[in-house]
């Protein structure tokens, strides 16, 4: 999912760049909203292993 976010951040970038301001914002809202999924994601999977007692995955 993190993959996802920033292939969408790296497409805002190029979009800007060749001054497409309508796909930049558009591809940089879709980033961030799955860039903060991403993170609620890994917090509720980092509490649940915390209450079952397993150590994280490294």
């Amino acid at each position: 999912m993190l993959g996802w976010a920033l292939t969408f951040f790296v497409i805002a970038i190029v979009a800007a760049i060749f001054g497409f301001g309508g796909i930049a914002g558009a591809a940089t809202g879709i980033a961030k909203i799955i860039f903060f999924v991403f993170v609620v994601l890994l917090l509720i999977s980092l509490i649940s292993n915390a209450i079952r007692g397993k150590a994280p995955k490294i």
